[in-house]
This record gives structure tokens, sequence and C-alpha cells, in this order.
């Protein structure tokens, strides 16, 4: 009797420890912290953007249990990190945390969106929300989504309906010097 409520338990316990697509992203996501990585931009560049032409790195700064904090730097501008929340359903919140350099936040910030399902394991993707909608009115059909896998991590932004397309390429194979503090972080 014994060994066959093992046999019965036994293949519950493994589905019940079965992570879902947005906490295996979740996870590889996590593998980077404390890295920081150059990258390139693949689409929506054009001069004169104040992106082109500048280095641009990624550093997932800060991992906590439910937050994921990685400050984008755009050259010497430190304004940008973007914020990813786990929720208790396990859904991935993306939000747009700007800064001016004396650490106060812009105007225009903590816009962004939450997958509406769990995702791929090497991809999810964010719609605007409400909030972005109401901030930001022409991003209200703003679709951002961030893949990753062992060799890269891109952020893209598609704005729906228009010509709007923009990609990063970060190379997840070349570790680079950690660069200072964002803009609004003590240390």
């Amino acid at each position: 009797m014994r060994k066959l409520l093992i046999l019965i338990l036994l293949p519950l316990q493994l589905i019940a420890q079965e992570k879902t697509n947005s906490e295996l992203f979740w996870n590889k996501l996590k593998t980077h912290c404390g890295k920081a990585f150059e990258g390139t931009i693949t689409a929506g560049g054009k001069e004169g953007d104040g992106f082109t032409g500048e280095k641009l790195v990624m550093h997932v700064r800060s991992c906590e249990e439910n937050t994921i904090r990685i400050p984008f730097f755009v050259g010497e501008d430190k304004s940008r990190t973007w914020v990813f929340t786990m929720s208790s359903d396990k859904l991935i919140k993306l939000k747009h945390d700007h800064r001016h350099k004396d650490g106060t936040e812009d105007k225009i910030t903590q816009y962004g969106g939450v997958n509406p399902n769990m995702g791929l394991p090497n991809i999810q993707f964010f719609p605007a929300d409400r909030y972005t909608a109401d901030l930001i009115s022409y991003a209200s059909n703003n679709v951002w989504w961030v893949t990753i896998d062992e060799t890269s991590f891109t952020y893209n932004l598609r704005r729906i309906g228009t010509d709007r397309l923009f990609s990063v390429k970060f190379d997840l194979t070349t570790e680079i010097d950690t660069p200072t503090a964002p803009w609004g972080s003590e240390n």
C-alpha cells in the first residue's frame, strides 16, 4: 500500500513543482543579476533620436524576490530603468522608471504594462496599461516585449497602427564593467 501511495503522490508533487513560463523567464533573467552588457539598435534607430551613435548599456542591477531593476544607459544619460515586478499570480509587470539627474521622477515615468498571460520562457509581451494610456495618450497602443536566451536580451517597442518600432539587442556572451548607479539611486 505504501508503494502504491508513493507512486500516486510522486507525479502530483512533480506537477506542483513545475514552473510557469513567466517564472522560467524570470529565473533566466535573474541569472544575470549584477552583470552589465552592451547593446546595439537593431530596428528603429535614426540619426538624432538620442540613441543612435551612443553606447547602450543594460545593467541587471537589483534582483529582489519580486522585483528586478535594470538600468538602461544611453551614453551619459542614466535616466532610464526597466522595472520588472512578479505578482502573486505569476504575471510580470514592466514599468519604465525615468529620473532627472537630481534623482527626482520625470513627469513621464512609471508607464508600461502587464503580461496578459504566462508568455513563453524566452519572451514576454507587455501591452500598455490604463495608467500608460492616461499618462501618454499616443502610447496607449504600445506593446513592449522582451526576449532572453543564452546569447542575447532584446528590448522591443511596437506602437500598433503606426510604423513605430524600436529594438535594442544586448550581447549576453560578453559581460562589460559594471557601470555607476543610475540617476535616483543612492549607490
